[in-house]
């Protein structure tokens, strides 16, 4: 079963293509106008083994949000569309990334209900020129279309950059681990017999 998916969405304010194979080697080709996403998209793909194509034009002229949100909206319904029914699934993922001073624990459940926990030390307002802001407005668009429970703890770390790249390592690992498929698993992974 090839699980794959394409999103395209067209707005006034952006326009988003994401192809996603959730059983991947971990390619990509990420091009937006935001040169920090792109690079945690790649480092989220890479890690979580997933081929990842991003293409995204936007209103960055205003600012990143638009473009941000969107393509998190986007990634989020190409994980519902790759992924069908869940049959099968793990459902469950877990993963603790450090990176230099920094460490992220990332914990999902594929449960079709949507909501992030997000605890983070302040970052700085800029890495680069991406609002750190934006990295819970991304998570928070894709856990509303995927309809995940996503918890993300940073315990500590000083650099922001570190703390950002070890929190989208985490999550490519957590998601791989929740997509995996167990033999042992009849129908979805629920009491409910639906996620």
């Amino acid at each position: 079963m090839e699980r794959s998916a394409r999103i395209e969405r067209k707005t006034t304010e952006t326009e988003i293509t994401v192809a996603l194979d959730i059983d991947g080697a971990g390619s990509y080709s990420v091009q937006t106008p935001v040169a920090f996403l792109n690079h945690m998209l790649e480092l989220f793909a890479r890690h979580g083994l997933f081929n990842l194509t991003v293409l995204a034009k936007g209103d960055t002229a205003i600012d990143f949000h638009h473009t941000v949100e969107d393509i998190g909206i986007c990634l989020g319904q190409a994980i519902v569309k790759a992924l069908g029914d869940k049959a099968g699934i793990c459902r469950y993922g877990q993963a603790a990334v450090p990176m230099d001073e920094a460490l992220a624990d990332v914990t999902l459940d594929l449960s079709g209900r949507p909501c992030l926990v997000y605890n983070a030390p302040d970052l700085k307002s800029k890495v680069g020129e991406f609002d750190s802001e934006l990295v819970e407005e991304f998570l928070q668009a894709l856990v509303n279309n995927c309809r995940a429970t996503l918890h993300i703890n940073v315990p500590y770390g000083k650099n922001s950059h570190h703390i950002i790249e070890a929190v989208f390592k985490a999550l490519g690992r957590a998601l791989d681990r929740a997509t995996q498929l167990d033999g042992r698993i009849t129908g979805v992974p629920s009491t409910k017999g639906v996620l």
